[in-house]
């Protein structure tokens, strides 16, 4: 269904197979679909359906709320109950604020996702309502749902919008499929340096500091060469690192050999280690 599209817009593509479609059911306002619309772009999502806007549909401002995800508002399909909505689904499940009176499986939103995975690989097809923006679903509402899915958030303020609520689901999705390392340290186009790559450098560290007369207390120097070793080894240095680190210990004892141990007419400047 097309009308009131913006000016270009993400490449935005169903993906292959079953992908759990997003029900809103009687929205209010105009943004409020264009910025779920947008959460769910982010989260791979693409199948949307509306129930009973307020102010029906097609409108322009869900467009200029999408943020790009002009290409899910253009096929997102109309329906005047949820009923008609989720005829073609084998599952229903419906986002729920607080504690209803009814015997029914409970998700939060990450096992909900676990859920989802699940039942799309079996070729099955499965809805999540959300509902409208004042309240939320109705107890006739979730009489369609078969599953439940909470948010557990701070109890003293447990209010999310409609854009939100869908993107704390688009996001938990998207995370169940995605392969990227929860830890790890950008190198750019550098590595990780080897252990034997940073020993050198502590050996010609150690070396260097001897000549200077930096570790001249013979009782202290055990432990403040320690200290130097735990401070590079704590982290990740990389080999650039290390090449830069190489290049500063040679222009120092270059600079003592050139103009003395000390660069100036101070003796003991206010970094020198005292102990």
């Amino acid at each position: 269904m097309t009308g009131g599209r913006g000016e270009g817009g993400a490449p935005l593509t169903p993906p292959p197979g079953e992908s759990p479609i997003v029900v809103l059911v009687r929205p209010q306002m105009a943004a409020n679909i264009g910025t779920a619309a947008r959460a769910m772009a982010n989260g791979g999502l693409f199948h949307l359906r509306i129930v009973a806007p307020r102010d029906g549909w097609p409108q322009p401002n869900a467009y200029a709320a999408a943020s790009g995800a002009d290409a899910i508002l253009d096929q997102a399909q109309l329906f005047p109950d949820i009923r008609t909505a989720v005829a073609d689904c084998h599952r229903v499940f419906g986002t729920c604020p607080r504690p209803r009176h009814v015997v029914i499986p409970m998700r939060d939103a990450r096992a909900a996702a676990e859920d989802f995975r699940e039942i799309n690989g079996r070729g099955l097809r499965l809805a999540v309502l959300f509902g409208p923006e004042r309240a939320g679903l109705e107890a006739d509402d979730l009489a369609h749902c078969d599953t439940l899915v909470r948010y557990p958030l701070n109890p003293q303020h447990n209010s999310l919008n409609l854009a939100q609520a869908v993107m704390i689901l688009a996001y938990e999705w998207w995370m169940q499929a995605e392969r990227t390392p929860p830890r790890q340290l950008q190198t750019h186009e550098t590595r990780i340096a080897t252990k034997a790559e940073l020993e050198n450098f502590l050996d010609r560290l150690i070396a260097e500091l001897d000549a200077a007369g930096f570790l001249h207390n013979p009782p202290k120097r055990p432990g403040m060469v320690r200290n130097l070793r735990h401070w590079f080894e704590r982290g990740e240095v990389t080999e650039q690192e290390l090449r830069t680190l190489h290049g500063v210990v040679t222009e120092l004892a270059r600079g003592r050999m050139v103009r003395g141990r000390f660069a100036g007419d101070t003796p003991d400047p206010p970094w020198e280690d005292k102990t």
